[in-house]
């Protein structure tokens, strides 16, 4: 085909676009590219009679098949268009970045020939008909796919969909925004290239080699805690920060990561720096937000909360990374120092900082580590906590030397022109490890016959292949305090059989221990991660003479993998580096610290983008216990994912205790002119009152941490949500006690199973977190007040016959005599109950927790669940409630039985 109008188009004197090509291989091709033209948009191109077929999308691919996409059709563009990615000057035709947003290959979805001149013919056919369906095989879309004519509209005007098979997706596919190709963003893109087609763009800070010797003096200076910054050789911070693009302030950024190498090197523009025993952390400030963050999202805000109140005043609007140490007298980090630091009397904290992501609405990320390193410096106060970090170039094997006898963990080398990637494991920063260190699985531990400790020994695994495989055991380098610790958290992750696929050989002798004694093993769920240090790593993958060094309380286990050091020399002389994005695992929406700092009594928090003021929050809600106000708060933030689900959309009954559990409450339905106005509310008329009145409704996070602010100890939503607000998601059958004891609670809801499970219906139970049990049953919101009351009547009706010694379906309390309740009046409109997983105002600070039906037995006491320990169940369960917020049971189906 002609490419007479693509070339009448440009000028190849001005734009590096290519202006030919021809196709090769038996394939047929495909790519899409996003252009940021005078307005941002992608290119679809399908190779076809030797050429690309094209067409513009202003919105770019969907994964979804409900979502059908505008293709404009343009100009055949020639076959060597498909790897170009560069800048188009601007004043040229579609003047702006261009990026390979995709790439791949592709078939006919019907009667393919993988013939590629046949399959040619068919396509082409297909395109005249003006309905294309193919195959697609890229990095990024994968599938059927249908290019069809829109009827109706332009000549040229085509719609772009996704058909159904197994890679269809609700997800936002564009959110993968970075090269198929270069491993590059747009804007990384724009601010490096040089738009010389088939050329690498140089950066304008290109380091040379130092010569310079590294002393243990020079390096010392690295480490004392009176510091300065240390000098740059890129010095024009404002032009540095004029060339960086804008970028938007992104709390959801994860740190590059370094690849282990397994020896020091000198080469040509490379920068060292001290490898920091510590924990890695992000800084995000702007405007008021201060938020710091672990490697895996984890908040550090009130674990450390010294370097948190020193980046609040630290006064700048940037995001930087950096190390969280704990050091020793000689400036030396050391992680056990850290691992154990509760307060200033435990050590010296401080925050080493040595790279900013993005500074006063600028990103940084596209800069190089040499100009990121000259603009840090600028930031760094004196006489604070926050310490630079800052790389020095240096020989790399006189540098680690020095850091070796200095007794350093080891050294981090980065490429002086490398850019920063977050969330990527890139071979343009290694880390050269002074001593041999693990991060493994703890899977286990076995306990010697007749040995006085607390175990003997901790068993080991790391992934491979998404399988847990042993690596050995460690027994040294634990105190006494430490195993009495250690055993505490294991005792609640007791398993019965051994969570690998083949039982370790743990008693096996070595040469060195021919006759070990005989020791039996305990299994863990394999959740908790320890660090160890080791001599070498046998063929069979076990670890040779290891000692513990530290839990880790920041690592997902199921990332754990044996980390083997590679060959330093090739990534070093391989300078054009193919990067492998590498995504971070998403992290579960449960923040496992905690909101508030424990000193303040009044903070400002910025949540779901709204600022909540938190008061007196030293003031003691359970005497007993001495639990405070903040203590409740930072329950509820914890638990915020699971307990939402049971609030969302619901109209809530404020329960408020201002003063405690001790001190008057009330109830507070009407917030009219009482919350802030972008709390969503739900409008009403009491009975004979014509005048407007609001329940508050559950809709965030934020809202339920003002209501805990308020002294709401307990969160009373309706059944129903403001969408069908005459339609209760659910039915409930309380079980509210008398004089019954305990036990017969338990029995009555065991009977009230049996009756369920005769009428085939699934039944879901959880603690009142006071006397007595809920027994929650899903309808799906499909059936009013008046089944729901109806069928709940019929329920205890039938449970009463069964046990009348004890139990009343009398409604006043006088007429029960004090038998046992069987409460079905809780199915009507505005009526509440304690939420899942809310605390009570009850001694102990008990919380009504779901149950398991074989928890549901003699024994189980009320104060098993409290604020204490809910947290730590629900991570291990789950949420056992989630099932009654699902399609329901068929009522009709199940009277049609009786």
């Amino acid at each position: 085909m002609s490419l007479v109008k693509y070339k009448q188009k440009r000028s190849f004197s001005k734009t590096p676009e290519p202006e030919g090509g021809e196709t090769d291989g038996s394939v047929h091709r495909f790519v899409i590219q996003k252009h940021a033209a005078s307005r941002l948009h992608y290119d679809f191109r399908l190779e076809m009679e030797g050429v690309l077929k094209s067409w513009a999308m202003p919105k770019g691919p969907s994964l979804d098949p409900a979502v059908k996409r505008l293709a404009v059709m343009v100009e055949d563009h020639p076959y060597d268009y498909r790897t170009f990615e560069g800048i188009i000057p601007k004043g040229e035709y579609g003047g702006g970045t261009v990026m390979v947003w995709d790439e791949g290959t592709y078939e006919p979805a019907e009667d393919a020939q993988h013939d590629k001149a046949a399959d040619d013919k068919i396509l082409r056919r297909q395109l005249h008909a003006g309905k294309i369906k193919f195959v697609l095989k890229g990095t990024k879309l994968k599938g059927l796919f249908a290019l069809v004519k829109a009827h109706g509209r332009e000549e040229n005007a085509w719609l772009l969909m996704k058909l159904e098979d197994q890679y269809t997706s609700e997800k936002d596919i564009l959110l993968s925004d970075k090269s198929a190709v270069s491993g590059k963003t747009l804007e990384e893109l724009t601010a490096t290239s040089d738009a010389i087609y088939g050329q690498k763009g140089k950066t304008a800070n290109q380091s040379q080699k130092s010569n310079k010797p590294l002393t243990k003096k020079a390096l010392e200076k690295t480490v004392d805690k009176q510091m300065d910054p240390a000098p740059d050789t890129v010095t024009d911070v404002p032009a540095l920060l004029k060339k960086a693009p804008k970028g938007k302030f992104d709390l959801t950024l994860k740190p590059m990561l370094a690849t282990l190498v397994d020896a020091p090197f000198d080469d040509t523009g490379w920068r060292y720096e001290i490898k920091w025993d510590g924990y890695r952390a992000l800084a995000f400030l702007n405007k008021g937000i201060t938020e710091l963050k672990s490697r895996n999202s984890k908040s550090f805000n009130d674990q450390f909360y010294p370097v948190y109140d020193a980046l609040k005043r630290w006064g700048i609007n940037a995001i930087v990374d950096g190390e969280i140490v704990v050091v020793d007298d000689k400036g030396i980090s050391r992680f056990n120092l850290l691992q154990n630091w509760r307060s200033e009397a435990d050590g010296e904290l401080l925050f080493y900082v040595f790279d900013v992501l993005w500074l006063d609405g600028k990103d940084l990320t596209g800069l190089t580590q040499q100009a990121r390193n000259a603009i840090l410096q600028t930031l760094i106060r004196k006489e604070s906590i926050i310490r630079s970090g800052f790389s020095v170039e240096a020989s790399g094997t006189d540098f680690f030397g020095v850091a070796k006898e200095m007794g350093l963990e080891g050294i981090i080398a980065k490429r002086s022109d490398s850019l920063y990637r977050p969330g990527e494991r890139s071979k343009d920063w290694l880390k050269i490890k002074v001593q041999k260190r693990q991060e493994v699985v703890i899977a286990g531990y076995t306990r010697n016959e007749g040995t006085a400790k607390q175990f003997s020994s901790l068993l080991l695994g790391a992934y491979r292949t998404g399988k847990l495989q042993y690596v050995g055991k460690v027994g040294t380098g634990f105190t006494d305090r430490q195993q009495k610790e250690m055993l505490a958290r294991f005792e609640p992750l007791t398993i019965k059989k051994t969570p690998f696929d083949e039982m370790p050989d743990y008693n096996k002798p070595s040469r060195f221990r021919p006759n070990p004694p005989l020791a039996s093993a305990t299994w863990l769920k394999p959740e908790l991660v320890c660090e160890i240090s080791f001599a070498e790593i046998t063929d069979d993958g076990v670890f040779r003479h290891p000692s513990f060094v530290a839990m880790w309380e920041d690592k997902n286990a199921k990332e754990v993998v044996l980390e083997s050091a590679a060959d330093a020399e090739p990534i070093v002389n391989v300078q054009e580096e193919s990067i492998k994005q590498q995504i971070i695992m998403p992290t579960l929406k449960v923040a496992e610290g905690t909101l508030l700092s424990p000193t303040e009594k009044t903070q400002v928090k910025k949540l779901n983008g709204h600022e909540l003021k938190f008061t007196n929050l030293d003031k003691i809600f359970w005497p007993e216990e001495k639990i405070s106000k903040r203590d409740l708060i930072n329950y509820y933030y914890q638990m915020a994912s699971y307990i939402m689900p049971y609030l969302k959309d619901r109209p809530q009954s404020l329960n408020r205790h201002p003063n405690g559990i001790t001190g008057k409450s009330f109830y507070q339905k009407d917030v009219t002119g009482k919350v802030p106005d972008w709390m969503k509310t739900y409008l009403y008329h009491a009975d004979g009152d014509e005048q407007d009145k609001h329940f508050l409704v559950g809709d965030d996070e934020a809202t339920l941490l003002f209501m805990a602010n308020q002294g709401v100890i307990e969160m009373n939503p309706w059944n129903s949500t403001v969408l069908k607000p005459d339609h209760p998601t659910w039915c409930i059958i309380d079980l509210d006690p008398g004089k019954n004891t305990f036990e017969q609670v338990i029995e009555a809801a065991r009977v009230t199973k049996e009756v369920l499970d005769n009428m085939e219906v699934t039944s879901f139970p959880k603690t009142s977190g006071s006397t007595g049990l809920h027994i929650y049953i899903p309808l799906g919101s499909k059936y009013t007040y008046e089944q729901s009351r109806e069928f709940a009547r019929v329920i205890v009706t039938l449970v009463h016959e069964q046990i009348p010694e004890f139990t009343s379906l009398e409604r006043a309390v006088a007429s029960r005599k004090g038998k046992m309740y069987l409460d079905f009046l809780q199915n009507r409109s505005q009526a509440t109950i304690a939420a899942p997983y809310a605390v009570r105002p009850k001694p102990g600070a008990t919380v009504s927790m779901p149950l398991e039906w074989d928890e549901v037995k003699p024994g189980l006491k009320m104060t098993d669940f409290t604020i204490f320990n809910a947290l730590e169940r629900v991570k291990e369960k789950g949420d056992l409630f989630s099932p009654v917020l699902g399609e329901g049971i068929d009522l009709e189906k199940i009277t049609g039985r009786f």
